[in-house]
């Protein structure tokens, strides 16, 4: 457990949701799904590619929108539960007001190309959050030398590492001071030794007690970084608790059977 202090004490919760379901066609991908994320938590989300994992990280995030259940950031209510189960989205201010509270970290960075990383980083607290350019480019040039990246900031995307962009996009899902980061796959992209650079960013975000919710398939990482381990399959979560609980003494044989693909 990194983050004790997320459950002893400090329990505000950053996102809920609650009874979850999200179908495309007929294929319904997730099942009667809750998630609550505790101010200071890391939480990483585990299991089988196919499983759900991704489509509930995009449901949080305002990527896709689910037919039951419910959303809320703090105390805002993104998406009601109707008596009869179904969601109702609020207003488009009510949804402009979400984004604002998390940061998303893609498996494909998803940079702007033709923008240097100054640009990159810089674009959305000035576009979206109106704020001054002078302050947000001082906290821009921080980051990126905070990550490594310092003298680099009039490249390009091509022209840096997988790495390096994967680290530009946490530098900016960073600079709009999200409540919570999202992270699909962070190194899903990368080399193994790239891999390293990135994950050594998110463990030192958890040091600082970052709230974060990290879908993943690095189970060394996930334990040594999580206080609480999610596990997913085929729609529903299957098992949750911490490290120790389900990565090393799991009550499922589903959670079992995952593991022992990974590990044999």
């Amino acid at each position: 457990m990194t983050n004790g202090d997320a459950s002893m004490g400090n329990t505000r919760t950053i996102v809920s949701l609650d009874n979850i379901e999200k179908s495309f066609g007929d294929n319904v991908v997730l099942k009667d799904i809750s998630l609550k994320v505790a101010k200071g938590e890391v939480v990483s989300i585990i299991g089988s590619s196919g499983g759900g994992k991704s489509t509930l990280l995009r449901c949080a995030t305002l990527l896709e929108t689910f037919e039951r259940g419910s959303l809320a950031y703090g105390d805002m209510i993104v998406a009601r539960k109707e008596p009869d189960g179904r969601a109702v989205y609020l207003g488009k201010d009510i949804l402009k007001q979400a984004r604002l509270k998390f940061g998303l970290v893609f498996q494909n960075f998803n940079l702007f190309p033709h923008r240097t990383v100054l640009q990159n980083v810089m674009d959305a607290p000035i576009r979206v959050q109106k704020r001054d350019k002078g302050e947000v480019e001082k906290e821009a040039h921080e980051l990126l030398s905070k990550f490594g990246l310092g003298g680099k900031e009039n490249m390009v995307p091509c022209e840096l590492s997988g790495g390096q962009q994967q680290r530009v996009a946490i530098a900016r899902a960073l600079c709009m001071n999200p409540e919570i980061l999202y992270f699909d796959e962070p190194t899903s992209a990368l080399d193994p030794e790239l891999t390293q650079d990135v994950l050594k960013i998110i463990r030192d975000l958890a040091k600082e007690h970052m709230t974060m919710v990290i879908v993943t398939h690095e189970m060394t990482f996930a334990r040594d970084v999580s206080d609480r381990i999610v596990f997913i399959d085929k729609g529903v979560i299957v098992e949750e608790g911490s490290p120790e609980q389900v990565i090393d003494n799991p009550q499922h044989e589903r959670t079992r059977s995952f593991l022992r693909k990974i590990y044999d």
